[in-house]
């Protein structure tokens, strides 16, 4: 393997790692803000292990002032595909699947449940994979309110945009047209959330411009989702407001369960799978 293979592996795993040191600041600085009931959150961060190779750092937060679960996960995992895992990869054209399942991943995963109804849950990720054959990045962000309003809806696709168009004014169109074909549950004919932008086997050829805009979507991702959740922290809310969270939360662990191609790949690939499964919500209802 080349030198400028495994530094390019360094450099991706590196950014992923120090995007969510920053995000975990970001949090707990935001607990520590709010004058609500109770203490300020903490997260409880755990290494994770991959039987095959390689691990991460889980860092969950449970019934805090702001977030009532929020998960932000990184991982750098590597070995060889399992079966199930091979045949998902050939049948998205990853070439060499048949010969050589060797792969490497690293990435960053985060998804907030929060306690207020008013303010809107959240998932974003960014990650690398390599194949011998390929290597590619993916991600992408998507807001979920329980309540919608439209300004936000606006602001959150604002701040995609701009990540996107300084790139490549083809991103965004192209981008949130697939997080809303991705992020709709089928079963329940309607999406998940208001959308955002999602992308995967993003490898045009010049990796370092892939690399940056991928560093960018991360970026994006607090000025995005920090200003709703200010906006709405100290909104009164109601038992009525309450039920249609829990009750979107469950639309949420459906389609996480059923159709989410990470947690899929993370279950089938071995990883740990309290770490895959921290995505789920801490209370959730189904009419």
């Amino acid at each position: 393997m080349s030198d400028r293979v495994e530094d390019r592996k360094a450099r991706a795993s590196g950014w992923f790692r120090a995007l969510r040191d920053d995000i975990v600041t970001a949090f707990e600085r935001l607990e520590d803000a709010f004058d609500g009931p109770g203490e300020p959150g903490r997260f409880e961060v755990t290494p994770t292990t991959r039987e095959d190779g390689g691990g991460g750092i889980m860092s969950v937060m449970r019934g805090g002032r702001v977030f009532e679960k929020v998960g932000v996960n990184w991982s750098m995992v590597h070995g060889h595909l399992g079966a199930r895992a091979q045949k998902s990869m050939a049948a998205r054209g990853v070439p060499g699947m048949d010969t050589d399942p060797q792969f490497w991943a690293s990435g960053i995963s985060l998804v907030a449940h929060m306690v207020n109804p008013h303010c809107p849950a959240v998932h974003m990720n960014t990650r690398m994979f390599w194949t011998p054959g390929a290597s590619w990045f993916g991600g992408g962000s998507d807001l979920n309110p329980c309540l919608e309003y439209a300004e936000d809806t606006a602001h959150f696709h604002a701040q995609m945009q701009a990540a996107c168009d300084a790139h490549d004014a083809g991103y965004y169109p192209r981008f949130k047209a697939w997080a809303d074909e991705y992020f709709f549950v089928p079963h329940r004919g309607r999406a998940r959330g208001v959308g955002g932008i999602f992308y995967d086997d993003l490898a045009t050829g010049d990796w370092e411009a892939d690399f940056s805009f991928t560093q960018d979507v991360g970026r994006a991702f607090l000025p995005a989702f920090l200003p709703l959740t200010q906006k709405h922290l100290g909104r009164p809310w109601t038992e009525a407001d309450r039920e249609a969270q829990l009750i979107h939360r469950g639309l949420y662990a459906e389609y996480n369960l059923v159709y989410d191609r990470g947690t899929k790949f993370g279950l089938e690939s071995g990883h740990d799978a309290t770490a895959v499964l921290m995505s789920l919500p801490p209370v959730a209802k189904w009419t």
